[in-house]
């Protein structure tokens, strides 16, 4: 297995950080839906929604690929965010700099998590109908995949909260600040309905 992302993160550079990792466990999740999709279609118990199940698994690999992509977006959000905390701050000039320089780097940094947020609850649409419609046999791990969506949802909005704190501009904060409640408080309920329905199932 390869471990360069999980090592990477595990260091002490500042990327990959929380961003890229809830982007990974996205993707995780969108995956671990995919292989209840694939385990469904071709089995003649589920032929009545198996065109579904097949349009389902296409979009899954489009979000999982975005999330992927967004592992490294969200690093390199991060560079000139972190290049701006660097630059000094011994004169007002300066400190006038770094702060203007700060201002314009935290709009990606905040973007980017917002994304990872946008396309999870995506992936959710399709956890929820394979959950309900896909083969019973694996249906444990579209429970995985809500968790795994869950904490993507939630690791990813920690990261606007924390740049917003930083912005001066009270319009763009409250923009911000309301999207992700708005979107975190939606995708974790659905995320904590689809876990415990599939904990039922199975039990």
């Amino acid at each position: 297995m390869d471990t360069t992302f999980i090592d990477e993160l595990a260091g002490s550079a500042p990327t990959p950080g929380g961003g890229g990792a809830s982007a990974y466990v996205g993707a995780l999740a969108c995956a671990a839906a995919s292989m209840v999709g694939n385990f469904t279609v071709g089995k003649k118990t589920y032929a009545d929604v198996e065109e579904q199940v097949k349009d389902s698994l296409v979009r899954l690999e489009g979000l999982r690929g975005r999330l992927v992509e967004l592992v490294g977006e969200d690093a390199r959000a991060f560079e000139p965010l972190a290049a701006a905390y660097r630059m000094p701050k011994d004169t007002d000039e300066e400190k006038a700099a770094k702060n203007e320089a700060l201002q314009a780097a935290l709009y990606a940094a905040c973007d980017v998590p917002m994304e990872i947020m946008r396309a999870t609850a995506s992936a959710v649409d399709e956890i929820d109908f394979l959950a309900h419609h896909g083969s019973k046999m694996v249906r444990s791990d579209a429970g995985v995949a809500a968790a795994f969506a869950r904490a993507a949802s939630d690791g990813a909005s920690l990261n606007v909260f924390i740049n917003v704190a930083s912005m001066d501009d009270a319009q763009a904060v409250a923009r911000y600040r309301g999207e992700v409640e708005l979107l975190a408080a939606r995708t974790r309920e659905r995320c904590d309905e689809l876990f415990d329905f599939v904990k039922t199932a199975v039990s």
